[in-house]
């Protein structure tokens, strides 16, 4: 029993001096470490001075750039917009695009603001103002430099490309729009209307079975909405065509 005992002490005390020697082996290493790093520092002091003022350098430059320059660019550019704003509510698309000879146009706002927030917009309001006109190769020019993350208007420039594309015969194209502009937000508002266009332009394809799946979806997802109230007769209508 004793031996059995002190070989078990050996043991133990051999696992505590391991330990001991790992342990001073990690701390050499880490003031090793230490040293080789501050050797670095010491030997690259001018170099890292540079780095470090250059970073300073350029937040300090694009800081200075935000507040002096983009800030105002950006309230001139929104004030002088709201004439052309006003034209594209009243439907006065050309007004809109090109002003009124007093106050700038959407045009212009790209032209003379275009790294601006309002300048993006304005590319929108080009879009669909080119829409309405029926320039459509325009119209698509302008909507595919509009770059939004809002939930309404994103889903509504992606089926005004849509409705740019099937003006133009290219139903494909149209019906990729199409599917974009609803699953990019599902919500009652813009869904439902562009899964209705989706579907319509299936059923013209003869794709009686997609048509037919998006007509279902609209009815039992969006009840409330508009689309909703007359999707029935469209069901109807494929049914028959599928005999």
């Amino acid at each position: 029993m004793k031996k059995n005992y002190f070989c078990g002490t050996i043991l133990k005390n051999d696992k505590m001096a391991k330990k001991k020697t790992e342990h001073v082996d990690n701390i050499q290493e880490l003031e090793s470490a230490l040293t080789k790093t501050e050797q670095f520092i010491e030997d690259n002091q001018k170099m890292i001075s540079y780095v470090v003022g250059g970073i300073i350098l350029l937040v300090a430059a694009y800081l200075g750039f935000h507040k002096f320059y983009l800030q105002p660019k950006e309230e001139e550019a929104t004030s002088q917009m709201f004439m052309a704003e006003n034209y594209f509510e009243k439907d006065s698309f050309n007004l809109a695009i090109n002003g009124d000879g007093n106050y700038l146009g959407f045009l212009d706002i790209v032209d003379d603001y275009g790294i601006t927030k309002a300048a993006n917009r304005a590319n929108y309001y080009l879009g669909i103002s080119y829409l309405h006109l029926g320039q459509y190769e325009e119209a698509l020019d302008y909507l595919n430099d509009f770059d939004t993350d809002d939930l309404l208007l994103a889903p509504v420039a992606e089926g005004a490309k849509g409705d740019a594309f099937l003006e133009l015969g290219e139903s494909d194209n149209a019906l990729k729009q199409y599917k974009k502009a609803y699953s990019i937000s599902d919500n009652e508002l813009t869904a439902p209307v562009y899964m209705m266009k989706a579907a319509k332009l299936l059923e013209s394809m003869d794709e009686l079975e997609d048509a037919m799946a998006l007509y279902q979806e609209i009815k039992t997802k969006y009840p409330e909405s508009t689309e909703a109230t007359n999707v029935d007769r469209y069901i109807a209508r494929v049914k028959i065509k599928l005999g």
